[in-house]
């Protein structure tokens, strides 16, 4: 079997150049994924193993699937903003592709960690609702982005190790906004996560009584369980698939 082909360019963004790596499926594609790196100021890069890992799965789906650094990261312009300007970034990027690539307006989102944060607030203005219900930011106005962006279908969300209040590696507190139950969303965790706890995924989780794939023993970083990784999500994606 042919595997994706990973390139590293740039894009524009607001802060300046955005570096990202994309990875081409070997067959036409069907469709956008994007997928988001964890935490900057911690060593989150766009070559982190898990968010390869979520994106060579979405990749080999068929998807065109950008990976980008945020703020400050390689060679990524700008400063880390604490989550604003790096879903601005993800939002400028989503027009970007649709403009480069001709295909179809069919999109997937993923992130890990402070990306999979990130991620929440990008699906919510996608959806036509602001970042989070205690912000009204104007660059992140869900009008603004409709008008740029064309008609999206956002077909799924894969979040893994997704941080919601207290963060004990970063000692940050995330005001994770809710999804709507309607969006399918594949939430992973490792059951021995001691940077973003399993009981508070679970909190996120509650709500929408959304159910999280918990892979025993594996902590934040998913070591030896990346396999696990891949596989759940080839299996959520065969369900969700783009056609």
């Amino acid at each position: 079997m042919a595997h994706p082909k990973s390139e590293k360019t740039t894009a524009p963004g607001p802060a300046g150049a955005i570096e990202l790596l994309v990875d081409t499926p070997a067959t036409p594609p069907q469709g956008l994924a994007l997928v988001a790196h964890p935490h900057p100021l911690f060593g989150g890069a766009n070559t982190n193993k898990v968010t390869h890992t979520v994106a060579r799965a979405h990749a080999e789906a068929g998807l065109v699937t950008l990976r980008p650094n945020f703020r400050g990261v390689g060679g990524s312009a700008g400063q880390h903003d604490h989550g604003v300007g790096e879903t601005e970034d993800l939002l400028t990027l989503l027009a970007w592709a649709f403009r480069t690539w001709d295909l179809a307006p069919v999109l997937y989102l993923g992130g890990f960690s402070f990306g999979a944060y990130v991620t929440t607030r990008v699906a919510r203005i996608l959806l036509g609702e602001t970042a989070s219900a205690v912000e009204a930011h104007p660059n992140l106005d869900p009008e603004k982005w409709r008008a740029a962006l064309p008609p999206l279908t956002l077909r799924h969300v894969t979040l893994v190790g997704l941080p919601h209040g207290l963060a004990l590696g970063s000692g940050t507190v995330y005001t994770t906004p809710e999804l709507p139950t309607t969006l399918p969303v594949l939430m992973i965790h490792g059951e021995e996560d001691t940077v973003a706890p399993l009981s508070r995924a679970l909190d996120w989780a509650r709500p929408a009584a959304r159910p999280i794939a918990v892979v025993p023993g594996a902590d934040h970083f998913f070591h030896g369980k990346l396999h696990v990784v891949k596989t759940l999500v080839k299996n959520a994606l065969a369900v969700y698939p783009p056609a």
